[in-house]
């Protein structure tokens, strides 16, 4: 079996007295969409964070592609140039147009050449039907444009992986269905994404695999049907009777 693009292993991350991630362990294979589910406070942006190594981890490991990027001895800035991650809010420069917002990082970071990263953001841009706001600034954008420019600001350098935290609790309803349907895309596409959602029918339908997340654990993982029709755990049961019963799914 090939090596996971991800392995977390015992991840345990706390806040004062107060543990938010209690031992996790999580593979996320190439090619895999894996969406974390759970009310909110469970730890799925946690998550998402020590993965991308923006928190400190108190125990466990983060391991990308075989290596342990989690070590104190790793460079975690190079780890987080081979991932791509997007939260809930967007996170855009408003001084900068939504070309240079995509080229940043490529061009300062990873040493791209100018020419080349506007080359690919202009790609990116089309690619999301947005082409035409290349010299916009994101003021002048709707909440669901601007959160399409920040995954392709993400995407803009070819992450291994790509996190989503969220990325349509922002938005207004009428905007989340163009946002999904760009990472049903990607999906599509075979990009290898861990995402963290609220909205439980996207999940079902673009998941290779749902884990449902509670008080920190990671308590059910599997297939969408398998987690949302047939539940083995009674805490995960809970929980989708009263997103059913909210209308969420």
């Amino acid at each position: 079996m090939t090596t996971p693009v991800l392995s977390v292993r015992g991840l345990v991350k706390r806040y004062q007295q107060r543990t938010v991630l209690d031992g996790v362990d999580l593979d996320v294979r190439e090619h895999e969409v894996v969406v974390l589910i759970g009310s909110s406070g469970s730890g799925k942006s946690t998550l998402l964070r020590c993965v991308n190594l923006l928190e400190e981890l108190d125990d466990g490991q983060v391991v990308l592609d075989g290596t342990d990027v989690s070590d104190p001895r790793a460079d975690p800035d190079a780890a987080r140039r081979r991932m791509g991650i997007v939260f809930q809010a967007f996170n855009l420069f408003p001084h900068m147009t939504v070309l240079d917002n995509i080229t940043l990082a490529p061009r300062e970071v990873h040493g791209t050449p100018r020419a080349a990263a506007e080359r690919t953001a202009r790609e990116l841009l089309s690619r999301m039907g947005l082409a035409a706001h290349a010299a916009d600034y994101p003021d002048r954008l709707s909440g669901g444009q601007q959160q399409r420019v920040a995954i392709a600001r993400a995407l803009a350098y070819s992450p291994r992986l790509l996190l989503l935290d969220e990325v349509t609790s922002a938005l207004d309803p009428e905007l989340v269905g163009e946002v999904l349907a760009l990472v049903r895309e990607l999906a599509a596409q075979g990009m290898t994404i861990l995402m963290a959602t609220h909205e439980m029918g996207f999940a079902r339908q673009v998941a290779d695999r749902v884990c449902f997340l509670d008080g920190g654990r990671l308590i059910e993982e599997g297939p969408p049907d398998q987690v949302f029709g047939t539940p083995r755990h009674e805490r995960t049961r809970q929980f989708l009777r009263r997103i059913t019963e909210a209308g969420r799914l």
